[in-house]
C-alpha cells in the first residue's frame, strides 16, 4: 500500500493568514527603508555606500595611494558586508566618483565613469578606484571607538553602524531614494555655507531658520545653473523639509558680427542628461513647436557647450530661451523631500537646522568618544611609563632577577610593588631602551602624556569646552572648502526669472493678424482675416445663422461656456479659416454630450468676470482664473438637474442689475457677491416661478442703461431707479416703462 502524502496533524501550526502577510510586508518595508532607501541624518550615508567606504578603507584605497580595480572592490564589499547584486554596488560606486552627480565627489575613479550624456560606465573590470580627501575625513577616527560596530550579515565580521562624519555629507552631497511609502530627495549644498551656518547654530542654538537661509540661500548643484526660485519659496523648503527648487541652465549671447549672434548653453540644470535634452530641443524642431529656433548643435569637450541659433537676428534671446525653458529640461525642478533616519531608527522630514544640529550632535558624541578612547590609552601608557621610572633607580637589581629568578615577572612585582601590566612591560623591553637616554626620553614622554591627560579630563568636563573643539573643527572644514578654493566656490547662482508669462511667449511665436471670428447658433466656428464690419453676407450651412461676431487678433485666446458651466480654450490662431463653414466647437474641445455653447469671449487676462446660471445663482471669477490647459475645459460653475449655466458678463461696475422671466428687475451692490473659483454661487434673485432672464454690471455713476428693438438707448439715473434698488436675493419689481418686451438689457 502506497505511503500517505499528508502530514500528522501534530505538526501543523495555525496562522491567521492576515497577521502573517502584515507582519512580513510590515519587515519588508522596515527593511527598505533602513537598509536600503534613506539616509542617516549623521552622515548622509545609505546602508551600501557606507559600506562602500568600509569596504575600501579595508583594502587601504586611502587618498594617493595605488588604485585598485573597482572589480576588486565590489567583490570584497559584496562578500563581507553586502550581500547583494554586484551591479548594485558598482553603480553605486560609478555614482560617487561622478563630478556631474556628486557635489563633492567620495571616490576617485579612474577610468570610463560615465558622462554627463548619459552614456555609462565601463565595466567594473576595466575601471579602477580609490578614496577622496573627503571620504577621509568622514571615515576620520574610526579606530578611536567613534562610532560602535555590529556585526555583519554572516555574523563572521564587524562593520561600523554609522560613519564619525566629520564631513556634513547629507547636506553636501545630498541623497534620494523610494522606500516604500515614502521617499527622500535632498540637494546638495556648498560646504562653506554650511559651515558657516553650523558655526552660528553653535553660537544661538534657538537660532530661526531664516537667519540660517542667509549663511545657506540655496542649493549647490555639480553642474552649476541658475536657482530662480522665489526666495519664499526656498525659505519654507528650509522650514519644512519639503518642496521644490526651479534650476535654469545658464546661457549667454554670442555676438558674431554683422548683427548676428547665437545663444551657447554652458550648465545645465543639475540630473539632466545632455544628450537626452538635445535630441529634446531637436524633436521640438522637426515638430515646428519653436518657431523662434533655427538649429541647434553640441560643440562640447571637456565643458558644456550648446550652441542655439536663432530663426533671425530680430528675435529676442531672452523671450527665445523663456519658450526652451518652457518645453524642454533647460528648465528643471529639483524636488525637496528631506526625509531621513534620525539616529539610524526613525524616518522623519527634517528642515535645514534641525538636519545641521544633528549633525553637530553627532560631532559632539563622537569628540566625546574619541576623546575618552584617548584618555584611555594615555592612562594605559602612563602606567607603564610609571614603572619604568621605577626600575631605571635598580636596573642592576632588575637584570638580576630576569636572569636568576625562574619567575621573574612575579618577583618584580614583589620586589618593586609593580602592577603586572608593568611588569610584563618591563619583560618585554629592549635591551637598547636601557641607556640613560631612554629614561631621559621616557620621563619627557610621560610629562607629555600627563598634561595631555589633564587637558582631555577637563574637555569632558566642560560640555563648553567641548562645544569649542566641535566649532574648531568646522573652521578648519571651513577653510578647506572655502569659496576661493577649486571644489568649494559655488557654482550654482541665483536670479530671478524675467516677467513673461506663458500668453507672451505663446504670441512671441505666431504672427499677430486681426481676424473676425464668427460664431453660429449651432456651434460653428471659423475665423475671417481682419476686422470686418458688415457680416450680413456670410454664408451658413442650411438651418443655421449667425450667433455672435467677435474681433480679435492671432494672439489672442478665445473662452467657450458650456451649458454645464465649464470653461474651454482654443487660440486663435488655431481656428479654421473663413472659406468653408467652419469647425464645430464641441470637436475642438473635448465638451460633454448634451451640452451646448452658451457664449465665446476674447480672454483678458486682467478682467473679473460674473457667471450666473438659469436659477438665478452666481459668483464673480478672475477670468485668469477661467483658462484652461486641457481640451476638457475647467469646471467653474457647478449646475445640477435642469439648471444650466447661463449668463457670463464682464463684471466691470459697482452695481448688478437682474432680471428675472417674471419680468422683475432688481438693483444691488456688487460688493455683495463673492469671489470664488468654483462653486455654485449665491443667489442672486429670488423667483416664485421661472429663473433668470438677464444680467448686467454697471456703474452706478453712468446710471442703468438700456436699448430697445428699435436700437435706441435709454438711461436711468441711480435716483429714479431708487424703487428698484434692494439686496441680493431678493424678487425685485416690474421695470420702468420702455423696458424691452424681450427681457434682454441689449434687446437690438
Amino acid at each position: 500500500m502506497a505511503e500517505t502524502l499528508i502530514p500528522d496533524s501534530e505538526g501543523i501550526e495555525d496562522v491567521d493568514l492576515k497577521a502573517a502577510l502584515e507582519e512580513r510586508y510590515l519587515a519588508y518595508a522596515l527593511s527598505t527603508i533602513m537598509h536600503r532607501a534613506l539616509p542617516d541624518v549623521r552622515d548622509g550615508l545609505k546602508p551600501v555606500h557606507r559600506r562602500i567606504l568600509f569596504g575600501m578603507r579595508q583594502l587601504r584605497l586611502d587618498p594617493g595611494t595605488a588604485f585598485k580595480k573597482s572589480a576588486r572592490v565590489v567583490g570584497d564589499v559584496m562578500g563581507k558586508f553586502h550581500p547583494h547584486g554586484d551591479q548594485a554596488i558598482y553603480d553605486a560606486i560609478v555614482r560617487l566618483a561622478q563630478a556631474f552627480a556628486v557635489r563633492y565627489p567620495l571616490v576617485d575613479g579612474q577610468g570610463n565613469f560615465g558622462t554627463i550624456d548619459g552614456d555609462g560606465a565601463a565595466a567594473m573590470r576595466y575601471t579602477e578606484a580609490r578614496m577622496t580627501e573627503v571620504a577621509g575625513l568622514i571615515l576620520e577616527g574610526l579606530d578611536e571607538d567613534a562610532v560602535d560596530f555590529r556585526e555583519t550579515y554572516d555574523g563572521l565580521d564587524q562593520e561600523p553602524v554609522v560613519m564619525p562624519g566629520s564631513f556634513p555629507n547629507l547636506l553636501a552631497n545630498g541623497a534620494s531614494g523610494i522606500a516604500v511609502g515614502m521617499a527622500t530627495n535632498v540637494p546638495p549644498h556648498n560646504v562653506a555655507e554650511l559651515a558657516e551656518a553650523a558655526l552660528h547654530l553653535i553660537k544661538h542654538p534657538d537660532a530661526a531658520t531664516e537667519t540660517l537661509v542667509k549663511m545657506v540661500p540655496g542649493p549647490d548643484f555639480p553642474t552649476g545653473g541658475v536657482i530662480v526660485e522665489e526666495p519664499a519659496s526656498l525659505l519654507e523648503c528650509y522650514r519644512t523639509g519639503r518642496g521644490g527648487v526651479r534650476v535654469r541652465a545658464r546661457w549667454e549671447k554670442e555676438d558674431l558680427g554683422r548683427g548676428t549672434w547665437q545663444i551657447v548653453v554652458t550648465e545645465i540644470p543639475y540630473m539632466v542628461q545632455k544628450g537626452r535634452l538635445v535630441e529634446r530641443i531637436a524633436d521640438l524642431l522637426t515638430a515646428k513647436k519653436l518657431p523662434l529656433l533655427d538649429d541647434v548643435r553640441d560643440e562640447s569637450a571637456e565643458d558644456i557647450r550648446l550652441v542655439l541659433e536663432p530663426r533671425s537676428k530680430t528675435v529676442d534671446p531672452d523671450m527665445l530661451m523663456q519658450s526652451l525653458f518652457r518645453l524642454t529640461d533647460l528648465e528643471s525642478r529639483v524636488p525637496v523631500n528631506m526625509n531621513v533616519l534620525m539616529g539610524g531608527t526613525v524616518p522623519k522630514v527634517v528642515g535645514l537646522k534641525e538636519a545641521l544640529k544633528a549633525w553637530l550632535d553627532h560631532l559632539k558624541d563622537v569628540l566625546v568618544r574619541r576623546s575618552r578612547h584617548r584618555l584611555d590609552k594615555i592612562t594605559r601608557r602612563l602606567e607603564i611609563l610609571d614603572g619604568f621610572l621605577v626600575v631605571y633607580l635598580d636596573l642592576d637589581r632588575v637584570i638580576q632577577i630576569v636572569r636568576e629568578e625562574d619567575d621573574p615577572k612575579a618577583e618584580l612585582v614583589k620586589v618593586f610593588t609593580l602592577t603586572e601590566v608593568q611588569a610584563e612591560a618591563i619583560l618585554n623591553m629592549r635591551l637598547r631602551s636601557l641607556r640613560r637616554l631612554e629614561e631621559m626620553e621616557i620621563r619627557k614622554e610621560h610629562t607629555s602624556l600627563t598634561e595631555e591627560k589633564a587637558g582631555l579630563e577637563a574637555l569632558l568636563a566642560d560640555e563648553a569646552a567641548q562645544w569649542a573643539k566641535v566649532a574648531d573643527k568646522v573652521k578648519v572644514l571651513r577653510e578647506t572648502f572655502g569659496q576661493k578654493t577649486e571644489l568649494g566656490a559655488r557654482r550654482t547662482t541665483f536670479s530671478t526669472a524675467p516677467a513673461f508669462t506663458g500668453d507672451i511667449v505663446i504670441e512671441a511665436m505666431i504672427e499677430r493678424e486681426p481676424i473676425t471670428v464668427v460664431v453660429s447658433e449651432k456651434g460653428w466656428i471659423r475665423a475671417l482675416k481682419g476686422h470686418l464690419q458688415d457680416v450680413s453676407q456670410i454664408a451658413f450651412k442650411q438651418d443655421d445663422r449667425l450667433s455672435r461676431v467677435l474681433h480679435a487678433e492671432t494672439t489672442d485666446r478665445l473662452l467657450i461656456v458650456s451649458t454645464g458651466g465649464r470653461f474651454y480654450t482654443i487660440g486663435a490662431d488655431k481656428l479654421p479659416g473663413g472659406r468653408g463653414h467652419g469647425e464645430p466647437i464641441r470637436l475642438m474641445v473635448d465638451m460633454e454630450q448634451g451640452h451646448d455653447v452658451v457664449d465665446v469671449l476674447v480672454h483678458v487676462p486682467d478682467r473679473t468676470l460674473l457667471v450666473a446660471s438659469t436659477a438665478g445663482r452666481g459668483f464673480l471669477v478672475a477670468e485668469s482664473e477661467c483658462v484652461a490647459n486641457t481640451k476638457r475645459g475647467k469646471q467653474i460653475l457647478t449646475v445640477s438637474g435642469t439648471e444650466e449655466a447661463y449668463r457670463i458678463v464682464d463684471a466691470g461696475g459697482d452695481t448688478v442689475a437682474v432680471l428675472g422671466e417674471n419680468r422683475k428687475l432688481l438693483l444691488f451692490p456688487k460688493v455683495q457677491i463673492p469671489q470664488m473659483t468654483k462653486g455654485r454661487g449665491v443667489r442672486l434673485q429670488r423667483y416664485k416661478d421661472g429663473g433668470l432672464a438677464d444680467l448686467k454690471v454697471f456703474a452706478a455713476a453712468d446710471g442703468l442703461s438700456w436699448t430697445d428693438s428699435s436700437g435706441r438707448r435709454h438711461v436711468r439715473t441711480m435716483d429714479e431707479m431708487r424703487d428698484w434698488q434692494g439686496d441680493r436675493a431678493q424678487a425685485g419689481r416690474l421695470p420702468p416703462p420702455k423696458f424691452p418686451r424681450g427681457n434682454r438689457f441689449d434687446a437690438s
